[in-house]
C-alpha cells in the first residue's frame, strides 16, 4: 500500500472559523500550484479519491486537466468532521464551556450535534480498509489526515483528546503512508 495524502489548498473563510463540513470553495492560485506540484510527482497509475467538498473537487479537477491519467473518484467518506451548529461560528465563539464538554468525552461527544469522533474515525477507517495495494492518493482535509496518521500506527479508537495528532499537513501539502 502506497498512500499520499494531500490537503485541499487554502479555503476561502476567515481565519479563525470552524468550517469542518462547510462546503467551501479553495484559492484558485493555491490551488493551481498544489496540483502542479502533485502532477510533478504521482506515478502513473495513481488511483485519486477526493472527498466531495468543493475545496477538493477543485483540486481534483485541476489535477485531472494536468494529467488525464489522474481522474478522481469522488468517496464522502474522506470528508471533514462535521461539527454541526459549530460550523461557520468562531472558535472563540464556541465557548470553553462546550469546547470542554467535547474534551471531557472526547470519542463519543457530537460537537455542535454533529459527528463524534469515534463515528469519523470509523467513516475514515473504512476508505482506509478499501484503498487496495497499487498508489493512491487522497484529496483531503487535515482531520482526515489526523486519523489517518492513527489508522497507520493501528490505532482505530481513541478515547481522550491528547491522543488526537496535534501536526497535520499545511494546505497543499501532501503526506505519504506506506
Amino acid at each position: 500500500m502506497t498512500l499520499w495524502a494531500v490537503r485541499h489548498a487554502q479555503p476561502l473563510v476567515a481565519t479563525g472559523i470552524c468550517y469542518g463540513a462547510l462546503d467551501l470553495a479553495a484559492d484558485a492560485p493555491a490551488t493551481q500550484a498544489a496540483a502542479e506540484k502533485l502532477a510533478a510527482m504521482l506515478p502513473t497509475g495513481c488511483h485519486v479519491r477526493s472527498s466531495t467538498l468543493q475545496r477538493c473537487e477543485q483540486l481534483a479537477q485541476v489535477l485531472s486537466a494536468l494529467r488525464p491519467d489522474l481522474m478522481p473518484n469522488l468517496d464522502p467518506r474522506l470528508r471533514e468532521m462535521d461539527f454541526g451548529s459549530w460550523e461557520g461560528q468562531r472558535w472563540d465563539a464556541i465557548g470553553q464551556s462546550a469546547l470542554d464538554a467535547w474534551t471531557a468525552d472526547f470519542a463519543q461527544h457530537r460537537p455542535g450535534g454533529g459527528e463524534s469522533v469515534q463515528g469519523f474515525m470509523q467513516r475514515v477507517a473504512a476508505a482506509w480498509d478499501e484503498k487496495g495495494d497499487g498508489p493512491t492518493l487522497w484529496i483531503t482535509h487535515a482531520g482526515v489526515i489526523r486519523a489517518c496518521s492513527l489508522l497507520h500506527a493501528g490505532l482505530r479508537q481513541i478515547t481522550q483528546a491528547s491522543q488526537w495528532p496535534q501536526a497535520a499537513p499545511g494546505y497543499g501539502e501532501c503526506i505519504f503512508f506506506k
